[in-house]
């Protein structure tokens, strides 16, 4: 019987449970709002790469966990019934098209000075540096663990020792600054009237985040949609899940027989395709929506469960992503790993709320903070910023946010299938094909900013010193 598996789950709980206890306890962590899921991971970090090894654990499950994790945590915002989620009172077209070119601008600046700083340290000091841990930036901050994973993981066949390594500490790198930082830039946004005063004073009056609900105090966080003697409401959801993973995998895999036909060169392909599984899984879960809905039993959907199962996969992702991280093979990077974290702290800390301030013609604070969480970390950190300001979600930023990421995925789609050019051009010796993708990433920026231009108008450079602008 082999409980490998269990152990490394086990173990992975209980590095979830010490974070929340120690969070509850250390007042400064509950200032900073650190993730139980995140102390959870150091403790994790410790453990897999000082003590698993002397007991004959290994750190390799964890990585699969992400990878799959990842996946579930799509197919489960996917399968939402978006009938649910309709606005009622509507945000208008305008706030769609700043949230788009808002976010969009992100992936731009994210992978293009990634790169930039990486071409600057090849021709500089470290020559022999792997082009592509430019993009661990963007896979690491603007996109997560579990994409940072996965998309890095065919670079490690490629002369990339370390690479999910790299990414998953990219991915540490980046909730860490959206957690210290977001708390700094709402305490920032309360000194200066960024926040309507009487929500400011709200704040103020509010007490320490442990983390836990008070005594006698609950949320609803889901409904229960089925019969209990029939099928459990929890077992229906993951019942949903699971199938519209295997869908997932089959189209994967009919995929992969095909490139086969094309040799080598469609087995990188196939291979590349795996790294963005999280696609294919959304795709499925969409069919798998139409099916239900087609059948005319959507109404047994609720989104509440699957807010729950997603939350499950992202705490377990962020927990068990860094416990993967090897530190052995992270030493050989850690100075370029350093001057990519400075890079994208720069972008994330300054630029970012800088232009949101300018873009946005409401609600500029509420949204930079949901665009800052996500562009650092993933959703749910950019939920718990707001909370923080906003702790009934009575502003449209976290809802209006949603919606424009589902366009902005098909922007960036294109910078997803050539993600590894710059592998490649390691690969193959070819540096024409590292330049390419720079080119693609300064066409995507510069994109950016002239839409950022038309969108915010005047503003869009007024007072161009001051960090937050305020109209006079």
């Amino acid at each position: 019987m082999n409980f490998n598996a269990i152990i490394n789950l086990g173990i992975v709980g209980a590095g979830l449970l010490f974070g929340a206890l120690l969070r509850a306890k250390v007042k400064l962590l509950q200032r900073f709002l650190i993730p139980s899921a995140i102390i959870g991971g150091f403790f994790l970090l410790i453990f897999y790469n000082f003590v698993a090894p002397r007991i004959g654990l290994e750190a390799a499950f964890l990585g699969d966990l992400v990878y799959h994790l990842l996946n579930i945590s799509f197919i489960a915002m996917a399968l939402r019934n978006p009938s649910d989620d309709n606005p009622k009172d509507g945000s208008g077209r305008r706030s769609f098209i700043q949230n788009v070119i808002a976010i969009f601008g992100q992936y731009g600046l994210q992978c293009f000075f990634g790169l930039l700083a990486t071409l600057l340290m090849i021709v500089t000091f470290v020559p022999d540096l792997f082009p592509a841990i430019g993009l661990s930036l963007p896979l690491g901050f603007e996109l997560g663990p579990g994409q940072a994973y996965s998309i890095s993981l065919p670079w490690e066949n490629m002369g990339f020792e370390g690479a999910t390594s790299v990414g998953l500490a990219m991915a540490a790198a980046g909730f860490i600054t959206g957690s210290i930082g977001g708390v700094i830039l709402i305490n920032l946004g309360v000194k200066n009237g960024w926040i309507p005063r009487e929500e400011a004073e709200k704040l103020k009056e509010r007490k320490l985040f442990t983390g836990f609900l008070e005594r006698g105090k609950t949320r609803e966080g889901s409904r229960l949609t089925s019969e209990g003697e029939s099928i459990d409401t929890l077992s229906y959801h993951v019942a949903l899940i699971m199938v519209s993973y295997l869908v997932s995998w089959a189209m994967l895999a009919v995929i992969e027989k095909l490139l086969g036909l094309l040799g080598p060169m469609g087995a990188e392909i196939s291979s590349t395709l795996w790294g963005v599984n999280f696609i294919f899984s959304m795709f499925a879960a969409a069919l798998v929506r139409m099916v239900i809905r087609k059948a005319k039993i959507d109404y047994t959907i609720d989104n509440g469960t699957l807010n729950r199962i997603n939350g499950l996969s992202v705490d377990l992702t962020v927990a068990a992503c860094l416990g993967a991280i090897s530190l052995t093979a992270l030493a050989a990077y850690y100075i370029p790993v350093l001057i990519l974290i400075v890079v994208g702290i720069l972008i994330t800390c300054f630029v970012l709320p800088w232009y949101s301030s300018r873009i946005y013609s409401d609600h500029q604070f509420y949204r930079m903070l949901v665009l800052f969480g996500t562009a650092t970390g993933t959703l749910p950190t950019g939920l718990s910023l707001l909370r923080v300001v906003d702790p009934d979600f009575t502003t449209p930023a976290a809802r209006d946010y949603a919606y424009a990421s589902g366009m902005v995925f098909v922007f960036v789609f294109p910078l997803i299938l050539f993600v590894n050019l710059p592998a490649y051009s390691y690969a193959q010796n070819n540096p024409a094909l590292f330049y390419t993708m720079l080119g693609i990433t300064l066409l995507y920026t510069v994109i950016f900013i002239v839409a950022y231009k038309i969108a915010a108008g005047k503003k869009a450079f007024r007072k161009i010193g001051q960090f937050w602008y305020k109209e006079d």
